[in-house]
């Protein structure tokens, strides 16, 4: 590995030549000397530096974006050639949509880490544009998003499916109705995620299909906040069954009956198009397609 590479996107993470060094069990001299070597090397100054920050110039932001790949596919390589040894191990960079990633993935990475515990995963949870996005960077192995997802360069595999439900506060005027027409639900506030959710997606295909489109709508980027707030009696929402299930068996959210509801969709396992595969990585793929959740058929 280009030992020099690894230092500068140290520093750049970090934006500080102590933490880095500290992060590296290097001395700050040493790391400032690789630092300037590799300015030497490319032939300009990459790094911004003053008493209170460290930040990448534009320069910087062109080799930090290159280093990243090459360091990831360093790594791929390594944990290829150790695969040799039959010997499952080694590190696998896990990234998830907020749905999948906070209420489903963890039981599967306790399922990995007791079967195969030399392999460490690092996991990253945001919203599936911006993890199919950090994929097809190689900043991640692979990727879990949900709802409609094509792209030519990578490889897209539905796994399992969601079912999406309208909630509401058990106090909420709608609850308990046999059936909530159309006109009622238009006339409500909505809570909705952020552009780029899956979440998002399927509320605004939910709308597309149901033909109307709600008055006044309020929108968070954290699931936790959408449940808090319909709990509040702040309005209605459409979310997964993974992310509401113990609120309704504690009762303190109820769904709501609407024709078309709930609504499905697909949760796909996104990967590089014609790369190699280490054995960790299929090994965690493998348990992702075989995992039912509890309660997935109720």
């Amino acid at each position: 590995m280009d030992q020099h590479l690894l230092v500068f996107v140290t520093v750049a993470d970090r934006q500080n030549f102590s933490r880095a060094a500290e992060e590296l069990h290097m001395t700050q001299p040493a790391v400032s000397q690789y630092i300037h070597a590799l300015e030497r090397t490319i032939g300009t100054k990459l790094l911004e530096r003053s008493n209170k920050y460290v930040r990448l110039n534009k320069a910087g932001e062109i080799v930090y974006h290159h280093a990243r790949e090459i360091l990831g596919l360093y790594t791929r390589m390594q944990s290829l050639v150790d695969d040799l040894m039959n010997t499952p191990s080694g590190h696998l960079t896990i990234g998830a949509s907020y749905t999948y990633g906070e209420y489903v993935l963890p039981h599967v990475i306790a399922r990995l880490r007791q079967y195969y515990p030399m392999i460490t995963p690092t996991i990253t949870i945001h919203n599936s544009t911006v993890i199919a996005e950090l994929v097809a960077k190689r900043q991640l192995d692979v990727g879990i998003v949900e709802g409609e997802y094509v792209d030519e360069k990578m490889c897209v595999e539905p796994f399992a499916d969601d079912r999406m439900y309208l909630i509401a506060s058990p106090e909420h005027r709608l609850a308990g109705q046999s059936e909530v027409s159309i006109d009622e639900l238009m006339k409500e506030t909505w809570i909705v995620r952020e552009e780029g959710s899956g979440t998002r997606e399927a509320a605004e295909k939910m709308f597309r299909q149901l033909q109307f489109t709600p008055h006044k709508r309020m929108e968070f980027g954290s699931t936790q906040v959408i449940k808090e707030s319909v709990e509040a009696g702040l309005g209605i929402s459409l979310l997964s069954y993974w992310a509401i299930r113990k609120e309704r068996k504690l009762g303190t959210l109820c769904t709501l009956k609407v024709t078309g509801t709930p609504v499905t969709r697909d949760f796909s396992l996104v990967t590089k198009s014609e790369e190699f595969h280490t054995k960790a990585l299929d090994i965690f793929m493998d348990l992702i397609r075989t995992h039912v959740p509890e309660g997935a058929h109720t």
